[in-house]
């Protein structure tokens, strides 16, 4: 499964989020959506810059591990083998929340061993990183039991 970090993984992202948020004025016309409105060429030109070759990110998870990877063509920038946390947390900045997006923080005890910024719709992802960790511990698991009784 790949999923790609939106907008809301970037400073300038959150800081826009905040604004969109903003829900006084009259009626219809919020202080937000006046704010959404003016900055459409800000958004975007963010969003074009997080698609150019070299800033191309995408978070993938296989049945051994969930990685980091950047570029046109993927090189891994970091990773966590499946066996190798123990508990992963959602956690949503400022701003971020506009986005329905968070941050997936990978964890082993209290130990940080991997963060996956503005993952979009973060408990779906997490919950699929969750399951295959549970299948991948179960095989490993078995196949010491089969290697242990033979």
């Amino acid at each position: 499964m790949t999923v790609w970090p939106s907008v809301a993984c970037t400073t300038i992202g959150q800081v826009l989020g905040r604004l969109y948020r903003i829900r006084e004025g009259f009626g219809p016309l919020s202080f937000g959506r006046m704010a959404l409105l003016a900055t459409i060429p800000v958004g975007l030109g963010l969003y074009l810059s997080m698609r150019l070759p070299w800033a191309i990110r995408r978070y993938r998870l296989t049945n051994r591990r969930v990685m980091i990877e950047r570029g046109v063509n993927p090189k891994v920038e970091q990773y966590v083998d499946l066996d190798r946390f123990d508990a992963i947390d959602v956690v949503v900045s400022p701003g971020q929340e506009w986005y329905a997006a968070g941050d997936l923080v990978f964890r082993r005890g209290q130990i940080e061993t991997l963060r996956l910024p503005g993952v979009s719709r973060p408990e779906s992802f997490r919950r699929t990183c969750l399951e295959a960790r549970q299948a991948y511990v179960s095989v490993a698991a078995a196949q010491r039991d089969a290697v242990g009784v033979a």
